[in-house]
């Protein structure tokens, strides 16, 4: 077997959080410091979806609440309970609990209002040409050859 084919297998606790807290731009970005993401897809060098072991510790948020046009998502909870805020309501989780996001529902992230970290896995496809927007705050993205970039729901580009 070749390098390039050897399959490798690692403790998920054992990847490195990522080093940038968020890819959002300022002011946004700081609403993300009670996150913290161990990129799992990346880690194997998976190009289709991405899957990521997260943890908010208490206060924190999971992103600004947002919808994707083309990417759907999932969340499955391993430790703690979030609240799923969403455009409709509120739902608190627990662990074992999952919930999936089609492209073009409803915006969503989740909150934890406990006083105990958050522990779930995310996963995503990375479907190029996905749009997402942000109900409740002024940003929206689109995600295209060059990565993920972020505008002003007015058109102009963040810096």
């Amino acid at each position: 077997m070749s390098d390039h084919e050897r399959i490798e297998a690692i403790a998920a606790m054992d990847i490195p959080a990522a080093a940038k807290v968020s890819n959002y731009p300022k002011p946004f970005a700081s609403r993300m410091g009670k996150r913290e993401k161990k990129k799992l897809g990346e880690h194997f060098g998976l190009k289709n979806f991405g899957v990521n072991l997260t943890r908010l510790g208490p206060g924190g948020e999971s992103a600004l609440m947002h919808a994707h046009s083309r990417q759907d998502e999932l969340v499955y909870i391993l430790e703690g309970e979030p609240t799923l805020v969403t455009e409709s309501g509120e739902t608190r989780l627990s662990p074992g609990m999952c919930a999936g996001f089609p492209a073009r529902g409803e915006a969503h992230h989740l909150v934890n209002r406990t006083n105990r970290d958050v522990v779930y896995l995310e996963i995503g496809d990375r479907t190029r040409g996905d749009d997402v927007r942000y109900p409740n705050d002024n940003i929206r993205a689109t995600l295209n050859e060059r990565g993920l970039q972020f505008f002003h729901k007015d058109g102009t580009p963040y810096e």
